[in-house]
This record gives C-alpha cells, sequence and structure tokens, in this order.
C-alpha cells in the first residue's frame, strides 16, 4: 500500500465559539468517529478547527487541496441562514465547478428528521489545481446530523430509505483522480458501476 492509496480527508469545523475556546469542538471527534466506522481502505485527517469567517474559510480550503494534496474536504458548521453563516460562500469562492446533487440530497435527508432542513445552505464542489483535485462538501454542525448526513435515512427496523450522500463520494473521487476508496458496507454501500469496481 503506497501513499497514494491513502484517503487524505481534510477536516474543518467551523465555529467562532469553539474555535475562540468558549467550548469544545464536537464537529471534527464527530467526523473521525464516524470515517473510522465507515472506511474500509487506508486513510489519514488533516484536521482545522476555525471561525466563521469567510476569507479563513476559503484560505483554509486551498490549503488542505493546493498543499495537503487533501482529496476529501468536509466542513461542518456555518451553513444556516445567520448573518455569520458564511462557509458556502466561501467553499464556492475557492470552486473549479460545483456539484448541487451533494447538497440537494443531504436536505432530502434532513428533511426526514427536521422540517428546519430547508434553511440549510451547504453546497458540494470540486477545486482543480491541475496537478491536484478534491471534493469539498459543506455538513451540517451538529454530530448526529453529521451522521445521517452521511449514511442516509432509516426507518424503524433499520432498513436504509434514502441513500447518504457518502455512497457516492468513493467514485466522485476514482472520477477526479483520487485513490480507490472502499466502505464498511454495513454503514454505508458505496455505489460504484461495475465497469468501476476493483
Amino acid at each position: 500500500m503506497t501513499d497514494a492509496d491513502t484517503l487524505v480527508v481534510g477536516l474543518v469545523s467551523i465555529s467562532d465559539r469553539a474555535s475562540g475556546g468558549v467550548y469544545a469542538d464536537a464537529g471534527i471527534p464527530a467526523l473521525e468517529a464516524w470515517l473510522g466506522t465507515a472506511l474500509s481502505t487506508p486513510w489519514r485527517a488533516e484536521t482545522r478547527l476555525i471561525a466563521d469567517d469567510a476569507p479563513t474559510i476559503s484560505a483554509t480550503l486551498v490549503e488542505l487541496v493546493d498543499r495537503m494534496n487533501c482529496d476529501l474536504i468536509l466542513t461542518t458548521g456555518g451553513t444556516g441562514p445567520a448573518r455569520r453563516d458564511v462557509t458556502p460562500e466561501a467553499t464556492l469562492a475557492v470552486a473549479s465547478r460545483e456539484m448541487p446533487g451533494f447538497g440537494e440530497q443531504m436536505r432530502q435527508i434532513s428533511l426526514h428528521f427536521v422540517p428546519t432542513a430547508i434553511l440549510s445552505r451547504q453546497v458540494a464542489v470540486i477545486r482543480d489545481t491541475g496537478d491536484h483535485a478534491a471534493l469539498i462538501v459543506n455538513l451540517p454542525g451538529q454530530p448526529k446530523s453529521i451522521r445521517e448526513t452521511l449514511e442516509g435515512a432509516r426507518d424503524a427496523s433499520g432498513t436504509l430509505t434514502t441513500p447518504g450522500i457518502f455512497a457516492a463520494i468513493p467514485y466522485c473521487i476514482d472520477l477526479i483522480g483520487g485513490p480507490y476508496v472502499e466502505t464498511v458496507t454495513t454503514v454505508v454501500d458505496a455505489f460504484r458501476p461495475k465497469s468501476a469496481r476493483r
């Protein structure tokens, strides 16, 4: 297994209060714990805890893609309608192209749990430097919502009723030139066309 086979994931928690030490950040630990259960291939994280400030968010995303060579970046926080919520704008500012299906699906999943899901403005984008590309996805701020968004919605028996967004992420990473990522199917079953499976 080479470094090229290792998925590098940027985990960015965006919160004025957590970054200022008012309370402990819950976003990055929740993401690390979920990825630890969901991924069956090697991965490592680059973590950042930053304030809800558009220039800081954009600069952090650029650093993680351009310098740290992250293949996937998951942000948490700053996606609502409040004046300080600027994560989507800061993400779009560094994008090569937008991936609107992710935001649509995240809101669809969250609507199974709360009617306020329609207030979420999460986006996903590709940043492509020419030498390297990464998928950047804005996730919700609450650990429970993070897991639901990644895994999907299940009925009372535990049967998946609405697929989570992570089911599409490994194939997206394939398409932009990243490592081949496999998942623990009981957590999230990554989908690929038969022609793309190893």
